[in-house]
């Protein structure tokens, strides 16, 4: 019998691992990895960092440790200046556009969801006030001629209304 010094401790999963989730934010990459999978040499994603464009994780032993979602933005910068001829400064300059842009999108998204609200709310508030005035308002035309009913067994009088007349128009001069 063994006594169980030769195994590894068991781990228990995370539910991310249990549904098979991946997390693309994480840093999982070392500098040598990350530069491999962007095909660029570890010393361009060191001046990358300096320069802000691309901002890793870092293990507890100060590691570099790169993500899915960072390794994906290196081969971006690759295209852009590679394919598209753009430097380092016009990279920077296309970045931080797309994070306004982004930012905006986010700011535009909320004002419509809250002009939506206030849609439903104003909405909701005039047919309150329809309801309201239905038993309140009466149409047009409504005593022209009605017929009263006596509370008695007498005969039903019928009462006509009369408008007043309309005044003259005034005629230009």
């Amino acid at each position: 019998m063994t006594d169980g010094g030769d195994r590894k401790p068991s781990r228990r999963r995370t539910k991310a691992e249990e549904e098979g989730a991946f997390d693309e934010q994480r840093g999982v990459f070392m500098i040598s990895v990350a530069a491999e999978l962007a095909e660029m040499h570890p010393q361009t994603l060191r001046i990358y960092e300096a320069r802000g464009l691309i901002a890793p994780k870092r293990s507890a032993k100060n590691t570099r440790l790169y993500s899915f979602e960072d390794v994906e933005r290196l081969r971006r910068i690759q295209r852009m200046t590679a394919q598209e001829g753009l430097n380092l400064a016009g990279v920077e300059t296309v970045l931080e556009l797309e994070r306004q842009l982004e930012r905006t999108r986010r700011e535009l998204g909320k004002m419509r969801d809250r002009a939506a609200a206030l849609e439903r709310q104003m909405l909701a508030e005039i047919e309150r006030v329809k309801r309201s005035f239905r038993a309140e308002i009466v149409p047009y035309g409504a005593y022209d001629a009605r017929e009263i009913v006596p509370a008695s067994d007498a005969k039903p009088v019928t009462i006509r209304v009369e408008r007043p007349a309309r005044r003259p128009r005034r005629q230009r001069s």
